[in-house]
């Protein structure tokens, strides 16, 4: 799938569509994206749509913030921007967060692609002139959902 937005009204849409894959199984949802594109801001639509009170942001320091919605029960929300190795990724327990059943959001997901074994979607968000964005939303096998 394939959305062009150019304000936070426009994410209620991706935000749909990102629940339904949720509710269909889909427990792992990889944010890729430059700096400033808009993947924690999807975080933050994804938590209010459901139900999250916590306070959502950036985990870039934190590395793994944990939230409770009360639909979905808790929501691993991850950044790996920091992380320079597979040993990193170890040593924060990224296999216990996936065997968990638990929904996983990941941001700069790229050193753990070989960890994404089970059903997962993928939300490439590009930055374009105009404060547009396009998102594009895939899962695991490159279908578009």
């Amino acid at each position: 799938m394939l959305f062009t937005i150019n304000s936070l009204d426009g994410l209620a849409l991706v935000v749909e569509a990102l629940s339904s894959l949720v509710e269909k199984g889909y427990r792992v949802i990889l944010l890729e994206g430059d700096l400033g594109a808009g993947k924690t801001t999807l975080v933050k639509a994804l938590c209010q749509e459901w139900g999250v009170m916590d306070l959502v942001s950036s985990p870039t320091f934190s590395l793994v913030q944990e939230y409770h919605s009360p639909g979905q029960g808790t929501i691993y929300h991850m950044d790996f921007y920091r992380l320079n190795t597979l040993v990193d990724l170890e040593q924060i327990g990224l296999y216990e967060y996936l065997d968990s059943g638990n929904i996983c959001l990941i941001e700069w997901p790229e050193l753990g692609m070989s960890y994404f074994t089970m059903p997962h979607v993928s939300v490439s968000i590009k930055n374009e002139k105009d404060n547009i964005r396009n998102l594009r939303i895939t899962t695991n096998d490159a279908v578009d959902a």
